[in-house]
């Protein structure tokens, strides 16, 4: 991929320029994109398999006002945004979103599949359902292996069983022409063999088979990375493999509508909280720490979250 022009900020490599012109680049190179939020920022120090999938990317763009309005303040830099939301509509309004099964979407519910079918077919983008994934849950096993049986636990809370996900994913793989069994114990497995915190052999297969153009991961969380960067190393092919989160949904109405002076004025994270907000008020408040490290680390890779006193520990102990 040639260079392209960029401006650093904690340790990653932003485009600068506009969102038309990142994905014109990503349309005729490919690669991985990605759009740090603000909460984003801080798993960078505390999330190893988070830092080495934004490593893994091949253009970046900086999606959270926080971070650009604080670089600003704080190290008297111009950073340009682009937000994920703005990087989609300027996919959507590419030649290459009107081909058939050139878009392909990764979603988190049946919900927002049923939602982006519904704006395909009245936008007239012609996307149908053998170009939506719908994601199992992911686990990450960054920390070490996760019983069967706290995960069934976690999976019965939330209102759904390991063993009928796992039957489900099997029926709808024989129904497309490819068997697998892939429960999340297997998942796992696989993942940490392939040295990935996440890993999904149906998606690939589904990939492999109708080689879309664009791919676009929307199931938010910070896992979405981690996916794009293990898609990036199975597929055997090189499309345009975007991280936005739940930009699609801004769009497709799975999400509440942001508009778009909203978001250029670096306030759409108010309308999120406002519809979500026991879900986004944690992830928004650990984004309290983002202004010192950007006043800390300015361009540089932040540092691991107790890196220094465990190699000081060491020390003393040797």
């Amino acid at each position: 991929m040639p260079p392209f022009p960029t401006k650093r900020m904690l340790g990653i490599d932003f485009f600068v320029g506009t969102a038309a012109e990142a994905i014109a680049h990503i349309s005729k190179y490919g690669g991985l994109i990605v759009a740090p939020a603000a909460p984003s920022f801080i798993a960078l120090q505390d999330d190893p398999d988070y830092r080495r999938a934004i490593a893994d990317a091949d253009l970046a763009i900086a999606d959270s006002g926080w971070a650009v309005l604080f670089w600003r303040l704080l190290r008297r830099e111009k950073l340009s945004r682009i937000s994920g939301l703005a990087l989609f509509k300027a996919l959507l309004e590419t030649a290459d979103a009107r081909v058939p099964g050139n878009l392909f979407f990764i979603l988190p519910s049946e919900k927002a599949k049923t939602k982006t079918l519904e704006f395909g077919r009245n936008s007239g983008y012609p996307i149908t359902a053998d170009d939506c994934y719908v994601a199992p849950r992911y686990f990450s096993c960054s920390h070490g292996s996760v019983s069967r049986e706290e995960r069934e636990r976690v999976s019965q809370r939330r209102g759904y069983s390991i063993a009928d996900d796992a039957l489900e994913r099997e029926r709808v793989s024989q129904k497309r022409g490819y068997s697998i069994a892939d429960d999340a114990l297997e998942r796992e497995r696989v993942s940490q063999k392939r040295g990935y915190s996440i890993a999904d052999d149906a998606l690939v297969a589904i990939l492999q088979s109708r080689k879309p153009k664009h791919i676009i991961i929307g199931i938010g969380g910070g896992m979405q990375d981690k996916l794009g960067s293990y898609l990036k190393h199975q597929l055997t092919y090189r499309p345009g493999i975007y991280c936005i989160g739940a930009a699609p949904g801004f769009v497709t109405g799975d999400q509440i509508v942001i508009p778009m002076w909203a978001d250029r004025f670096f306030v759409g994270w108010i309308f999120r909280l406002l519809a979500q907000p026991r879900t986004l008020l944690p992830r928004f408040w650990s984004a309290r720490r983002l202004p010192g490290m950007i006043w800390r680390y300015g361009s540089e890779l932040p540092e691991v979250r107790g890196q220094k006193s465990e190699i000081r520990r060491t020390e003393t102990e040797d």
